[in-house]
């Protein structure tokens, strides 16, 4: 470890320091020294150390949010973890920060986690180390942290570690003007397989990345468009894109905002008759028609698409202006070639990366303002102000400044996506400035220049590609000495400026006041004008749209903080278009009380498959779904000349995945096939073909098993010539028919006919194939009983980490009971019977526990169905019941979106016990509540802070041993509840001082299964009492048998013990084993309701034991059908420990 010191130097507000950059590489570990730079105005210790090693540390002499901490790497390095410590010996820490990367020192990055989680949790105390290692490597030069919040009770302290090892790359610079031209080696043949990978940064939306051709024709082109990533593939005059356009082109585009000049990377890796294009996180699955599967390039340009032919770029023809990395063509570092002056490669261009140095700022909230002082006079020039902004909001104020001499002001803003312009003084003079064709709230940067003259002023939105308004006032201008851009400061604090508008929320740069740049780095360092909620040097816009999280072709929209799906015409709904509003079946529909008639069917509720409208008939009995085709009528066969077979497709009106679907989830189907023939020959030449996909070939007929060559008739005995299995065999003058119901779902629906030997004189032949029709629908009629505590099903983990949403019927005369849980290693969901009139819907995808409650106003244990729906989307959680409201719980807009659950989908779960096994459970504080915390947190039973007010516990259990401990639970405070099984009148007991509850109860130690739950109401408080220590020696005594469905609150431990033992808070003594021991016996007279109070000597005592302040009421279920409450003294003699 390396730390060592650097001098306060109090005239330079820069200070040097050293931090150690540790290499995780595959290669011998390093240690470097590296220097650190922290701007501030002073700092109030001087020596800074590394991670564990003596005295020092960052501690600035202002702790506010504008301090940072800046480590100069030396060099492009890849970052994978950062780690962090308070200052030594000291009540200095830093409890949340953010982290920001950059190549130059300027254009700073947040680094995101999941691209949505800013800040990173610190420290709780000055000497833990708390370590975060990145999702995704950053390749980097320069890291910035920013405290965000620390020790209450100290200061801003820091001490840091950044984890990594060096980045080498091949870098290229294009200037717009220069390029590369590449000659590939010949093929042989085409090929099918070729990948394509790169890194590029620019300021410019847009420009020709690469362009290759070959021999055949086809080309492929790779460019940026309004900061989007665009691929096309052509060949001859055929483009092949995914967006349809009115001459049939079509484009592949992916990504966003690829013009904030940091590195993005992209890859296309072709696969035969698909391929998949990459632009930094996001993959894109592209299909390619058969004439592009085959690519034969042979030469390639980089920069532009100059000199490769005919073959021009869509859109924009820029070439390109930036920086391109680590260019690979088929595993050929091209940029390498370049760099070897290699004979194949032409072109002028310089080997690194020359970048400008364009300064910006985001207004990150309403409160945002930047204040600039106007220090040239007006002059016979006049006065001028120019900006470029970007953002996604409607509305914001850019500008607003006074005019003295007239007693008025000026707002330039944004409404309606349009620029405005309004100046106010004796009249209002009001400018709007319509752009050609385009909103100014698309996330592009947008230029805009006020000019004011003494006579006239003009307005002019991206320069000469915008469009400008002049206009003369009857007045002239004399601009005040104050700018305000963004916003005002908080009310009252400045009478200068007033905002009727709403605050700008976006990036700014190349701010000029009077044609001079303004410098926002002296801004950044207090030297010039003032700020508020502003970041200056990066740009923090993020795209919520891309990738979008609108489902089923819902539309995205977006704000600065947050999106919107509109769903119309998808047929979905929801926040993220996730749920159909239809259907899932004609049963559903016949449940709701409809009747017979056309309805959209959506198969599968909220997936991939689009509804469909499908006739639902309800007159019969059954439910039938109706599937038509192109021709259900009677058909006379026609045969043109020369033909011997007569051909006939059948087209559906559903698509081939909704008709697989509908033919899946049915419990029946059928589809009638009629043949009326006359003079047939004898041997069958004709078929037909069914099933899902293009179908196979089936040689049976209506009524007959699949593969039996035979017609209902010969099943029946009933065929006009017993030789022949079918009546249309036979040879017949006569007419005759075979006709019959295909009910095997497997050969289903009906494809084609195939119908020969029609050719032979007087042979006459018709047909008719009805339409699909199908009954039953599994996912309606699918229900379970749960006749015990102890039942439970158990699935595979349920997968939606962005989307999902459970659907079920229940009827139910328990009060309470949980329907449905799955874990993660921290997140989990679970719906539950929270009380005979509430359901509940709780969840954590780490932004802590959440709850979504319905209350109705009527029992939910009536023993009726109720309908349970529920949604969790990135945008918010919903709950709905019956025909009642819905309720919902927004998420977080910057929290943690994606929700990982690892283990079965289950409701309970059993374990087995050995003599000296035990499972003890940790009850941690939760983390959030860390944060804010001054010392080191001791860890505890239950949360030191609280006292519980109530309990609810269930458990099954199966053993032949008596006496034991079943439960036993310690607080913080040193109360106890314990859950005891004695052998009557056997041993003295001395440990229950205080208040229990006892039952007696046949022998439970009888090796059957005993179901036990208990609940204490608030009206029972817990004191603090010295625990006894004999108490304390019962949790040693351990049982032997099964224990199931251990439940404390909504605490498993069993199911923590079996299923998630390395990460749960739980310890495991002995040999721990899951059993199906829990589940309820075959014999219906196992599980006994009533018990007798006897003279029978063989039964046990089951205690409850609690330290209270008087008598506690416990609601036991109906297997404790008897409740006594004495004081534990008396029955001291009945337990020996």
């Amino acid at each position: 470890m390396v730390f060592s010191h650097a001098t306060m130097q109090e005239m330079c507000p820069a200070v040097i320091a050293v931090v150690s950059i540790r290499s995780i590489c595959p290669y011998a570990p390093y240690v470097q020294k590296e220097k650190v730079s922290f701007i501030t105005e002073k700092h109030f210790s001087f020596p800074f150390a590394s991670l564990c090693a003596g005295a020092g540390g960052w501690s600035p002499l202002s702790s506010d949010r504008y301090q940072w901490l800046e480590v100069d790497l030396g060099g492009r390095t890849q970052i994978t973890a950062v780690a962090t410590q308070g200052r030594y010996g000291s009540s200095d820490w830093l409890t949340a920060y953010l982290l920001m990367f950059s190549d130059t020192g300027h254009n700073w990055k947040q680094y995101r986690q999941e691209d949505s989680i800013g800040a990173f949790p610190g420290n709780s105390n000055a000497d833990s180390v708390i370590q975060h290692k990145l999702q995704r490597p950053v390749i980097a030069r320069y890291v910035r942290l920013i405290p965000l919040n620390w020790n209450p009770s100290g200061r801003i302290g820091l001490r840091l570690e950044t984890y990594g090892c060096p980045y080498d790359s091949d870098v290229v610079s294009f200037d717009g003007h220069s390029s590369l031209h590449y000659r590939l080696s010949p093929r042989l043949r085409q090929m099918t397989r070729e990948s394509i990978s790169l890194k590029f940064k620019t300021l410019m939306n847009s420009g020709i990345l690469l362009h290759a051709e070959g021999g055949s024709e086809h080309s492929l082109t790779l460019q940026l468009e309004k900061g989007k990533l665009l691929l096309l593939l052509r060949k001859g005059n055929g483009l092949k894109y995914t967006h349809s356009s009115p001459d049939g082109r079509h484009l592949v585009y992916l990504g966003s905002l690829l013009d904030d000049q940091h590195w993005h990377h992209v890859a296309v890796e072709h696969h035969s008759n698909h391929l998949n294009l990459t632009v930094d996180k996001s993959t894109l699955w592209v299909q390619i028609p058969p004439r592009l599967i085959y690519w034969d390039h042979d030469q390639m340009s980089v920069g532009a698409d100059q000199g490769l032919g005919s073959s021009r770029s869509v859109g924009s023809h820029r070439n390109f202006y930036g920086c391109l990395e680590n260019l690979l063509y088929n595993g050929l570092n091209l940029v390498d070639l370049a760099k070897q002056k290699d004979q194949r490669v032409t072109g002028n261009v310089t080997f690194s990366c020359a970048e400008p140095v364009f300064v910006a700022m985001t207004f990150t909230s309403p409160q945002s303002f930047l204040w600039l002082p106007r220090v040239t006079e007006l002059s016979s020039v006049g006065a001028s102000v120019g900006l470029q902004f970007r953002t996604w909001n409607k509305a914001g104020l850019l500008l607003t400044f006074a005019l003295p001499n007239q007693g008025g002001a000026v707002w330039l803003y944004l409404s309606k996506a349009r620029l405005h312009l309004l100046i106010h003084k004796s009249v209002c003079i009001s400018v709007c400035v319509h752009t050609a064709g385009a909103v100014l709230n698309d996330g592009q940067w947008h230029s805009v220049e006020l000019t004011f003259g003494r006579v006239r002023l003009t307005l002019t939105v991206d320069g000469e590609e915008g469009a400008t308004v002049q206009t003369s006032p009857s007045f002239s201008f004399t601009v005040g000495g104050q700018l305000f851009f963004g916003g005002c400061p908080a009310e009252g604090r400045s009478q200068e400026c007033t905002n009727p508008f709403k605050a700008f929320q976006g990036c700014m740069r190349l701010l000029t006041v009077d044609n001079q740049r303004v410098d926002l780095i002296m801004v950044q360092q207090r030297l010039l004008g003032n700020y508020t909620h502003v970041q200056i040097d990066m740009c923090g816009i993020i795209d919520r749209c891309s990738p979008s999280h609108c489902e089923h072709g819902g539309s995205c929209s977006q704000s600065w903080s947050t999106f919107h799906c509109n769903c119309s015409g998808t047929g979905y709904s929801g926040a993220t278009c996730h749920s159909s509003i239809y259907e899932q079946s004609c049963e559903a529909y016949k449940h709701k009380g409809n009747t017979s008639g056309y309805y959209y069917i959506d198969v599968d509720g909220s997936g991939p498959i689009g509804p469909q409208l499908i006739y639902c008939n309800m007159t019969e009995d059954k439910t039938w779904t109706v599937i038509q085709h192109n021709n259900t009528e009677l058909t006379r066969v026609r045969l043109s000349p020369g033909q011997n077979q007569h051909s006939v497709h059948f087209e559906y009106t559903s698509e081939e995945a909704q008709l697989a679907a509908i033919v899946s989830q049915s419990e029946h189907c059928e589809q009638e096939v009629t043949y009326h023939c006359r003079r047939s020959h004898g041997s069958p030449l004709s078929w037909w073909v069914g099933g899902p996909g293009t179908g196979q070939v089936q040689t049976y007929w209506g009524g007959a098993p699949p593969g039996s060559h035979q017609c209902a008739c010969s099943l029946q005995g009933s065929c006009v010539d017993p030789k022949h299995p079918c009546n249309c065999d036979a040879d017949r003058i006569e007419w005759a028919n075979d006709s019959g119901l295909l009910t095997h779902k497997e050969t289903l629906p009906v494809r084609s006919l195939v119908l020969g030997d029609l050719h032979r004189p007087g042979s006459e032949s018709a047909y008719r194939v009805g339409p699909l029709r199908c009954h039953g629908d599994k996912n309606v009629w699918n229900a379970a009983f749960f006749d015990k505590e102890t039942s439970y099903l158990h699935f595979p983990t349920f997968h939606g980490e962005l989307s999902a949403d459970i659907s079920f019927l229940f009827k139910t005369t328990s009060s309470s009971g949980v329907f449905l849980e799955n874990l993660g290693i921290k997140d989990f969901i679970r719906i539950e019977l929270s009380s005979f009139t509430e359901v509940l819907f709780s969840f954590d995808v780490g932004n802590g526990p959440l709850e979504v409650r319905v209350k109705a106003a009527f029992p939910l244990n009536d023993n009726r169905w109720h309908h349970v729906q529920v949604e969790r989307n990135v945008k918010e959680a919903s709950l709905r019941l019956d025909e009642l409201p819905a309720a919902a719980q927004e998420a977080p807009a910057d929290g943690h979106i994606h929700l990982q659950l690892n283990s079965q989908l289950f409701i309970e779960i059993s374990a087995s016990f050995k003599l000296g096994t035990s499972v003890s459970y940790t009850f941690k504080e939760q983390v959030v509540n860390e944060l804010n915390r001054s010392s080191s947190v001791v860890p505890s039973s239950i949360y030191s802070d609280m006292t519980l007010r109530a309990e609810n516990i269930s458990l099954s259990f199966r053993t032949s041993q008596s006496p034991a401990l079943l439960l036993y639970v310690s607080s913080y405070h040193r109360e106890y509840l314990a859950l005891l099984l004695n052998r009557d009148g056997e041993h003295l007991a001395r440990v229950f001082k205080k208040d229990c509850v006892f039952f007696k109860v046949r022998n439970l130690a009888n090796g059957q299964l005993h179901t036990i739950t208990i609940s204490r109401l608030a009206e029972a408080v817990f004191v603090v009492f010295c625990l006894d220590p004999e108490l304390a020696r019962l949790s040693s005594l351990g049982f032997t048998g099964c224990l199931s469905a251990v439940l404390f609150n909504s605490i498993s431990p069993l199911k923590a013990a079996l299923l998630h033992p390395d990460t749960s808070p739980v310890t495991v003594t002995g040999k721990l084993a899951q059993s199906i021991c829990g589940s309820t016996s075959a014999n219906p007279y196992a599980a006994e309701t009533t018990h007798h109070l006897s003279g029978e000597s063989d039964f046990s005592a089951f205690f409850i034991a609690l330290v209270t302040s008087g008598p506690i009421t416990l609601d036991i279920s109906s297997v404790m059908q008897l409740k006594l409450f004495v004081n534990c003294e008396k029955w001291w003699k009945l337990l020996n420990c």
